[in-house]
């Protein structure tokens, strides 16, 4: 059986967004921003080159799904209307998942907040 390595890289973004379900009140609803980390891997044999999958290629492709969003407000991009951590992380692994076939993971956080959401795929 051959060994099965998973590689991972990270990106950085800042956001604004709302979301507008819950109580008319909810904090939730205000305008309000976060600094986001995004990390996806990649799932694989060996291929012939030595690894799984270029980790340039990978962290060339992450950073830009994450220039994508960055300083903008997540609720205007088509599929973030509602801006969950779920959705975004959807978000990155529909981007993704064309050039990396392998991807096994997305997961997006709020560091300074310590909230985080993994899509595992």
């Amino acid at each position: 059986m051959k060994p099965v390595f998973e590689i991972t890289k990270a990106a950085y973004f800042d956001a604004a967004h709302y979301i507008e379900q819950g109580p008319a009140d909810h904090r939730y609803r205000k305008l309000h921003g976060h600094s986001f980390k995004v990390e996806a891997s990649v799932k694989g044999e060996m291929a012939p080159a030595g690894w799984v999958a270029d980790l340039d290629s990978l962290d060339a492709a992450l950073k830009a799904v994450a220039a994508e969003l960055d300083h903008g407000l997540l609720n205007d991009k088509p599929g973030l209307e509602t801006p969950t951590l779920e959705r975004l992380c959807l978000y990155f692994a529909e981007r993704l998942k064309v050039q990396f076939p392998g991807l096994s993971r997305v997961e997006l956080s709020r560091p300074t907040i310590g909230e985080r959401c993994v899509l595992a795929l």
